[in-house]
């Protein structure tokens, strides 16, 4: 199997560079600059206090059904 030579490796979500970088622009544009870390302080705590939660729930003995 040969691969094409203009194939290119997407990053996360099948997403490139270039791709990412128009979103970023667009979250800059829609939201400005000093709304964005705050959306990701909040998206930072959110994940976790999620990770937190599941790592309660991993610790609780299993009471048997």
């Amino acid at each position: 199997m040969q691969i094409p030579q203009n194939f290119q490796t997407a990053g996360p979500f099948g997403l490139g560079g270039p791709e990412i970088v128009v979103i970023a622009v667009v979250f800059l544009v829609l939201f400005g600059g000093k709304k964005l870390p705050e959306m990701a302080k909040g998206l930072g705590q959110g994940i976790k206090e999620f990770k937190h939660a599941m790592k309660e729930q991993e610790d609780e003995p299993k009471k048997p059904e």
